[in-house]
């Protein structure tokens, strides 16, 4: 950048020329955005709408899941409703004082943010055409998000976002995450040379991958010497490494001009007055952004956020599945420990666990939402028990010969009266307890293959299973068997 700015006028006719220039200004952005002749960034365009659509219907979500993820589905939803109506939002990040709501102000054309000391928006701006909306940062602040009015087929949101000087480490990490990760296009405003505070934001926001304008505000305030050197400074030294030249403007959004004036006592003096917005290069850099890749822009930025609250929603999904599955497989293993465990009955005992374990995997696929009926539930616990190998031959030798021992026992307790019942339970609980760690490695498998999807994935079932076989810790389930078994029946001493 050569150029430097016209100088400051003090305003002429403010009021009859600020609809105008926002007018244009709105229409100018509904051009650049629409400007499209380009059939293949229209067609991406189709798909990333169709493809969030169909994420957003097919959620598959049971109504415990939804709970506490309200928030990620209205994010995934207003996404949608971003790309329907092609919203350009563009966010501006700052420290306090450096002009960022007088920036935007300009922008606009009228005074909707205010720009006091205190962040926030003036109420009695507002116009019936206006959307003002604000969400909260943390535990204590917000930033405002505007929606000018609907021009065309396009829709440009602002955003003021809170000064970084005003909020701590962590609140500046979330509000880059929150506001950076939804915008289209970031503006970074300063007021003169760099601080550590801000390079280590503009840092932070690069990271997120959206175009930025480095905007250098309040240039009118420096002799245009001084206002040179520190730009070359900014340019080549301070962000060398994070922008280009090309993303680097200078602005003046609510310069001060020295205007005469005549005292009440006739003698003449000099008054600071606002003069003309100088914002045109902003603007320009802005349309610019958008003739080039604006559509595009949208689409890809509301796909990377919609993807982002897509993992958490996925994510928050299996955990919760995984806990409630977890727990109806321990329910399982407690059932079928205990049925063998009070069942003489050889015969009885087999068939018992078989059921049991049919209304395991039943259970766990209705759980991760798939139909599955009696004959495919039978289907899959051959399938499991052929490839634990092991385990499935040792319960089932368990259960013929403990279950053997333990009728004889039985009728020794009767003819004994009573002796033999200690040896019985002992025998009882072991039986239990095969049986128990043989179900619960049954439900583990079932729920790792419900949860890819009703698949083994790549590696096929027996390497599923010997990695989950591998990590089950069956003294510490036998015990844990042991123990509750004992409580239920009563025998705990």
């Amino acid at each position: 950048m050569t150029s430097t700015l016209p100088v400051p006028e003090p305003h002429q006719s403010d009021s009859a020329n600020t609809g105008a220039n926002s007018l244009s200004w709105e229409e100018e952005l509904d051009s650049a955005i629409f400007s499209f002749e380009d059939i293949q960034t229209e067609l991406n365009y189709k798909q990333a709408q169709t493809a969030l659509r169909n994420l957003v219907a097919n959620l598959d979500l049971t109504p415990q899941e939804k709970t506490g993820l309200e928030t990620e589905i209205a994010d995934l939803e207003t996404m949608l409703g971003k790309l329907d109506r092609m919203v350009v939002q563009i966010a501006a990040f700052g420290m306090v004082g450096r002009g960022k709501s007088s920036l935007l102000n300009s922008l606009v054309g009228q005074t909707v943010f205010e720009t006091g000391p205190l962040h926030g928006v003036t109420r009695a701006a507002q116009r019936v055409n206006w959307s003002i909306s604000e969400e909260a940062i943390g535990e204590t602040e917000r930033a405002l998000r505007v929606t000018l009015p609907s021009v065309g087929q396009s829709q440009v949101e602002l955003i003021d976002t809170p000064g970084l000087d005003e909020v701590d480490g962590a609140t500046r990490a979330a509000l880059a995450e929150q506001i950076a990760k939804q915008a289209d296009l970031i503006l970074f405003v300063i007021s003169g040379d760099m601080t550590k505070l801000e390079y280590a934001a503009l840092s932070q926001l690069r990271e997120a991958g959206k175009p930025i304008i480095l905007v250098f505000n309040k240039v009118d305030q420096y002799p245009e010497a001084d206002r040179m050197a520190i730009y070359h400074k900014i340019r080549d030294e301070r962000v060398r490494e994070l922008l280009t030249p090309l993303e680097i403007v200078m602005a003046a959004a609510s310069p001060l001009v020295k205007t005469a004036i005549r005292r009440p006592d006739g003698t003449r003096g000099i008054q600071l007055r606002t003069g003309n917005a100088q914002v045109e290069e902003l603007k320009l850099k802005i349309l610019e952004i958008l003739h080039r890749e604006g559509k595009a822009l949208v689409a890809l930025n509301t796909m990377l956020y919609a993807d982002i609250v897509n993992e958490q929603l996925i994510e928050r999904k299996l955990m919760i599945r995984e806990v409630n599955a977890n727990e109806l497989i321990w329910k399982a293993v407690m059932t079928k420990a205990l049925a063998i465990a009070l069942n003489p009955v050889t015969v009885v005992d087999i068939l018992s666990s078989v059921v049991i374990d049919i209304a395991l995997i039943l259970g766990l696929s209705k759980l991760y939402g798939f139909s599955m009926t009696e004959a495919g539930a039978v289907q899959l616990l051959q399938k499991i028990a052929l490839s634990m190998g092991g385990i499935g031959a040792s319960e089932l030798l368990a259960n013929l010969g403990l279950s053997g021992l333990k009728t004889l026992l039985g009728i020794s307790a009767t003819a004994t009266a009573g002796a033999a019942l200690g040896p019985y339970i002992s025998v009882a609980i072991t039986q239990a307890g095969v049986a128990g760690v043989s179900s619960y490695g049954i439900g583990q498998v079932t729920k790792v293959y419900l949860a890819n999807g009703a698949t083994w994935g790549p590696d096929g079932p027996k390497a599923v299973i010997n990695r989950i076989l591998a990590n089950l810790d069956e003294t510490s389930i036998l015990n844990r068997i042991k123990d509750e078994l004992l409580h239920k029946v009563k025998l705990r001493k």
